[in-house]
């Protein structure tokens, strides 16, 4: 237990309050719709608690382990087999929800959400890969793409194709940022890194003006897609179709001020603004707890993105800076398209945020990632403590030689 001496308070307590607000908000926000439908207010809360509890336990025994063991190659070829399969299962026997086929039902506890757990599989691939074989990165671009980035193309392929079919375009996205941002910082060519950005750019500005032009006569565009970029274009003009949650999401912003109306007191979420609990609990905590309680919120999850983020800087490991620069990358790409959704700065995509929103799937893929990062924050204090302690001998041994010699 000598391990639990190098935990990382600045990693562990801004997770936990974040975990507690998300457990307290879901309750407050899924509270009515629970009594209309599973005629009990506290459904989700008692599953939002437990799955956070069992996160919380299981992000602790990842921390346990020694680092070292998820660098088995065994270990990291069955995680992509076992998500890949899942995926691939989902497109001919997911459980639709939305329009979606996300879940594979669980009976009971619910649904299981593949592509959240395919975010955390692709980190710890790229991890492995990038770790393993920097001695190969080169300058020249041709070689680079064609002897190693050409294999991890294919493999995102894998992964993120299925989730687009799915369709899941919000989750296709965020692990597409968090590939190309573990490329970016893995040492490559900045030639490649340069390429990637501008050709990303233009790919999306340039789907986004194709669907503007051509709409739902886009074979990649289903109606109710089109449907939520109207309402991101102009959503007052659709308010009283597609434009409903984002419209009722500005009222509940708007009605909830500076300081809030209460927890509990939302109106929004009594019917106005569907599945409050999921990716618009942040308008509900906004209606609720003010512009001061979503910045609460706000703080404490850039502050725990940008330890995490150090922790990688900081780490002598390259699998371990990975690691934390993928898991920081996932928790500000989901952050900012849920942010961005809810106050019309991009499409609703159906993203949830972390920690806050309703989700087993999520909070365990969250929870299982703070395990990992602080498993890599302790193993770093571990280094630097050992560095220190034989730097203090051979200054001791220095001191006891040249009082020898005098």
């Amino acid at each position: 237990m000598k391990k639990v001496n190098y935990l990382d308070y600045y990693i562990l307590i801004p997770y936990i309050l974040l975990a507690s607000i998300g457990v307290l908000m879901v309750y407050s926000a899924s509270s009515f719709v629970a009594l209309q439908t599973m005629d009990n207010p506290q459904h989700y809360f008692i599953r939002q608690a437990l799955f956070a509890t069992v996160g919380l336990f299981g992000g602790f025994v990842i921390f346990m382990l020694r680092l070292d063991v998820l660098k088995y190659k065994k270990f990291v070829s069955s995680a992509i087999g076992i998500i890949v399969l899942l995926l691939i299962y989902l497109l001919f026997f997911g459980k639709e929800i939305n329009g979606a086929k996300g879940w594979i039902s669980l009976g009971p506890l619910g649904g299981l959400q593949p592509a959240e757990f395919a975010k955390i599989v692709v980190i710890w691939y790229f991890a492995f890969i990038f770790s393993k074989r920097q001695d190969r990165f080169v300058q020249d671009l041709r070689e680079t793409v064609n002897a190693f980035l050409a294999p991890l193309l294919l493999f995102v392929a894998l992964i993120v194709l299925p989730v687009i079919l799915q369709p899941d375009i919000g989750g296709a996205v965020i692990i597409l940022a968090i590939g190309v941002m573990m490329v970016l910082t893995s040492g490559i060519s900045y030639k490649f890194g340069i390429g990637l950005a501008v050709i990303g750019s233009a790919v999306i500005f340039g789907v986004m003006e194709l669907i503007r032009a051509f709409g739902t006569n886009l074979p990649f565009v289903e109606g109710y897609q089109y449907d939520r970029f109207l309402a991101f274009w102009d959503p007052f003009a659709v308010s009283e179709s597609t434009g409903l949650q984002l419209v009722n999401s500005y009222y509940a912003l708007n009605r909830g001020g500076l300081f809030g109306v209460g927890i509990g007191e939302s109106v929004q979420k009594t019917g106005y603004l569907p599945e409050p609990y999921t990716d618009f609990i942040m308008s509900i905590l906004g209606e609720e707890l003010g512009l001061i309680g979503v910045l609460v919120v706000l703080l404490l999850s850039a502050f725990l993105i940008l330890r995490i983020y150090y922790v990688g800087i900081k780490t002598k490991d390259p699998f371990g800076s990975l690691l934390c620069i993928g898991v920081a990358t996932m928790l500000l790409i989901q952050s900012a398209i849920n942010l961005g959704g809810i106050l019309g700065l991009m499409p609703i995509t159906g993203v949830t945020y972390p920690f806050i929103s309703y989700g087993g799937s999520s909070i365990l893929v969250l929870s299982a990632s703070m395990g990992i990062v602080l498993n890599v924050s302790a193993a770093m204090k571990r280094r630097e403590e050992k560095k220190r302690n034989n730097l203090q001998k051979e200054m001791q041994e220095n001191k006891n030689t040249s009082s020898i010699i005098q």
